[in-house]
């Protein structure tokens, strides 16, 4: 059986990686470079395969099924539970992978792995309270004698595809619920970030799960088709771009759970029910952690006129400020973005949006994929800076005189995922969660903030169906219903 080599090379990386194939280790190739994204040099390599190791995955996956539902729940703890203690174990390591083939900043590469482990210990809980109920069947005469009772059970193979910002907690919000509710799975990791995923695998390959249960495979879009497509896949969850939408129309009968991203917005109300340099602290923590790379990374900060100039002039302070250079180093706040294709997309839109009257308060230079934190204000509605994810280090201020009228402007937007609003009015609170058509709102902190229990999705273009390890497990559960009579006529 092969295994990720022992020997590292200077990043600190396993010189090459395998992929998983029915849980085994194996390396047909190391034709995929995993470029360290601060440096660009190639960190590693690992397999990357073709499609017909895509559909050997799936018909080992089809055939667990049985095992895998057989597999009792007390046996889906313990080897969650492994994992957690290996987690630990490995947290470094974990950590440092984050840091190079995501270019990361350490602290946050440190979060993610706390995440990770947080999120298989919650499933390691929930593994073993999947429940059914009782149902009261008699209702009149003619239903009399009869029982009802429903339990869950199994969705089957379940595909899963992960993008490149979070490789490790967004990979363990699919495969530990999967473990949990007793699914096989074949996952598809981002291509430009493979190694978490692949460390996972080789702690999932630890333990006695049914063969078959688990394949990991780094690929290319167009041989992982089959991920969507192959009829034997009951559910399919993919967390990445708009594309999402085209892969449900290609998916057919099967269940399709989407996380699409946003354009997070904020508001800071006329009393924001905290210290104004508490709300700074957190809207730049939200706007540009790990660069603004996350699907609900604050994009937009609404702010009521009376606190706007006040704001403004402490946010623009903070946001210059931050620290930009090699994730490695325990001060960087700003590292990498994920490619240069992608910071120079970024810088376009900031330039558009300038030429068209946007007036940039904090930001400089793009260097290769290194693009400062950057603050615009006045920035036109029509541009795709407003509109769109810009998925960088980079935010939108804007001034409100109407909490209604700021609600009104969150709302115009096509993604809603979620909101965050300061504000110490309770009704204004609870109109927010009334009012703003979005999948979470987070009051007294930014739309940044996500615990891995609770349910996290959006409406509109940002996606459909939860994540959240209980929410994901009754996504790949469904209903069986037991009638008993026991008291024939």
């Amino acid at each position: 059986m092969a295994r990720s080599s022992k020997s590292r090379n200077k990043a600190g990386l396993a010189r090459r990686y395998p992929c998983y194939l029915a849980n085994v280790a194996v390396q047909p190739n190391a034709d995929l470079e995993v470029l360290d994204k601060y440096t660009g040099k190639v960190a590693t390599r690992t397999a990357f395969v073709g499609p017909g190791m895509v559909r050997k995955a799936i018909v080992a996956a089809h055939k667990a099924r049985g095992p895998m539902a057989e597999f009792t729940p007390d046996r889906r703890r313990d080897v969650l539970e492994h994992c957690v203690r290996r987690f630990g174990e490995r947290s470094e390591e974990l950590a440092l992978a984050l840091c190079i083939e995501a270019g990361k900043p350490i602290r946050d590469a440190r979060g993610e792995v706390e995440r990770l482990i947080d999120t298989f210990r919650i499933a390691a809980a929930e593994a073993t309270r999947i429940e059914g109920e009782t149902i009261e069947l008699q209702l009149s005469e003619r239903t009399r004698g009869y029982r009802g009772l429903v339990k869950r059970v199994p969705i089957g193979v379940c595909s899963f595809i992960t993008p490149f910002n979070f490789p490790l907690n967004l990979v363990a919000h699919k495969v530990a619920p999967a473990i949990a509710a007793g699914c096989p799975f074949v996952l598809k990791p981002a291509a430009k970030t493979p190694v978490g995923a692949l460390i996972i695998g080789e702690i999932l390959a630890e333990t006695d799960l049914p063969k078959g249960a688990f394949s990991i495979l780094a690929c290319s879009n167009e041989d992982a088709a089959a991920l969507t497509e192959d009829e034997r896949i009951a559910l399919l969850s993919f967390t990445g771009g708009l594309v999402g939408w085209e892969l449900k129309a290609r998916a057919g009968r099967k269940k399709v759970t989407l996380e699409l991203g946003g354009n997070a917005a904020c508001i800071v109300d006329a009393d924001p029910g905290a210290p104004l340099d508490h709300v700074v602290d957190r809207l730049v923590f939200g706007a540009y952690y790990q660069s603004g790379q996350s699907c609900i990374s604050v994009q937009h900060i609404l702010v009521h006129r009376d606190l706007y100039e006040r704001l403004r002039k402490k946010l623009r302070a903070r946001v210059g400020a931050l620290a930009m250079g090699d994730p490695r180093d325990e001060k960087t706040f700003i590292g990498p973005v994920i490619d240069e294709a992608a910071a120079k997309r970024i810088e376009s839109w900031v330039e558009s949006a300038r030429k068209a009257g946007a007036r940039r308060l904090a930001g400089g230079e793009r260097k290769g994929n290194m693009l400062p934190a950057t603050l615009m204000e006045k920035v036109p509605r029509e541009s795709d800076l407003y509109r769109q994810e810009v998925f960088g280090p980079v935010a939108c201020l804007q001034p409100f005189d109407d909490f209604e009228s700021a609600l009104d402007t969150v709302n115009a937007s096509e993604f809603g995922l979620q909101a965050g609003v300061f504000t110490g009015n309770l009704a204004h609170a609870m109109r927010a969660w009334d009012r703003l058509e979005v999948g979470g709102v987070i009051v007294g902190d930014v739309p940044s903030f996500r615990v891995d229990n609770m349910p996290y999705g959006g409406v509109k273009q940002s996606g459909l169906g939860r994540e959240g390890v209980k929410y994901a497990i009754e996504d790949m559960t469904e209903p069986r219903l037991l009638v008993i009579r026991d008291r024939p006529a």
